[in-house]
């Protein structure tokens, strides 16, 4: 296996650091923070590159906050300098990774993503039915043969640990202050715990992404599963028997709990049958259609319903909620949805 023992330099180097600070404005050039850091641009990375290179760097605390989106997530940020070297890290050693994950790893990377996803979950379920048999005395054409399991990890970025990601690391990087660095950086984010990441960090979705690539190699070449999907901690396997899908959720949480030092979710980690509709990334997947989970429904009724008040009391304008929404419009447009956003397009209207 090929391995990278100079990299340091390059992450040091001014114009990885300029890369860097581009990635890590992009979406927030109007907060204050990044206005400050810009109006001193190369006097602020040349104290990066320094401390980098005099291996004085040390991340600032993580500025603590509680998201309710519906469920309950503690949101870790980190200080807009370290953002920076988050994004130098992941620019020198993500593409060397990125060649090694498997093509149906989803998540943070380029031409993948959530939409991407689910389409290929589509693809798999005609493949699997081939084309959409029917269970005997089916009800209807959407209920086709097969079963899936769907899984996630249990408390996952909150139990990742350490020394089995630094192991990990070390199987493609041998440049020991590179090393260094991550350890500083996970340490601190961790406060010395052995394991856990904060949700936020770039660095964080990058490393939980490398982490369960483990798991996908156990589950492509060990148990030589063809339809495997993974979104970081979210995974689903299809396949016609629903004991062979018992047995792989058996041999699975046995790797994880041996091997990365995690555990799946038992509630959340069961075999389904798939003519009953799959949750999956936030939709309920029909083989001839899909739906919106009623949770993604019900957050933005809430939203709208705050929206009412803020706009009622003169604190934000009508461009700001349409602005808000259009993230929403375009990520629901990906399933059958023409009435619940023809509602929603009524509701903001009225507000006028």
């Amino acid at each position: 296996m090929k391995t990278y023992s100079n990299l340091y330099k390059k992450l040091c180097s001014m114009e990885n650091l300029r890369i860097a600070f581009r990635k890590a404005k992009k979406g927030k050039s109007s907060k204050w923070y990044v206005k400050k850091f810009e109006n001193d641009l190369d006097n602020e990375l040349l104290r990066l590159k320094h401390e980098l290179e005099t291996r004085t760097y040390f991340p600032r605390s993580l500025k603590r906050f509680v998201l309710r989106d519906p469920k309950t997530r503690v949101i870790h940020a980190s200080n807009f300098r370290d953002r920076v070297i988050h994004h130098s890290i992941c620019n020198i050693i993500e593409p060397i990774f990125d060649k090694v994950f498997i093509y149906d790893s989803y998540a943070n990377r380029k031409k993948k993503g959530s939409l991407a996803a689910i389409q290929r979950f589509d693809v798999f379920q005609r493949k699997l039915s081939q084309n959409g048999r029917l269970v005997k005395n089916a009800m209807d054409n959407n209920m086709i043969i097969g079963y899936v399991l769907k899984a996630d990890v249990k408390h996952y970025f909150d139990t990742v640990n350490h020394e089995v990601l630094m192991d990990i690391i070390r199987k493609k990087i041998t440049d020991e202050n590179v090393l260094k660095l991550i350890r500083t950086i996970l340490n601190v984010n961790s406060n010395y715990s052995g394991k856990g990441m904060p949700i936020g960090n770039l660095t964080s979705q990058f490393f939980a992404n490398l982490y369960l690539n483990e798991l996908d190699y156990f589950v492509k070449h060990e148990l030589r599963v063809r339809y495997y999907i993974r979104y970081v901690d979210d995974f689903v396997i299809l396949d016609r028997d629903r004991q062979t899908l018992s047995d792989y959720r058996r041999k699975i949480s046995n790797f994880l709990n041996n091997k990365l030092k995690i555990e799946l979710h038992e509630e959340k980690s069961q075999v389904y049958s798939l003519h009953k509709g799959i949750g999956f990334l936030g939709f309920r997947m029909f083989y001839y259609y899909r739906l919106l989970c009623k949770k993604n429904i019900k957050r933005m009724e809430s939203r709208l319903r705050r929206f009412k008040r803020l706009y009622e009391n003169n604190e934000i304008s009508y461009e700001k909620i349409v602005e808000s929404i259009e993230g929403w419009r375009a990520y629901a447009i990906w399933a059958n949805t023409q009435n619940i956003r023809n509602r929603i397009n009524e509701y903001i209207s009225n507000l006028l």
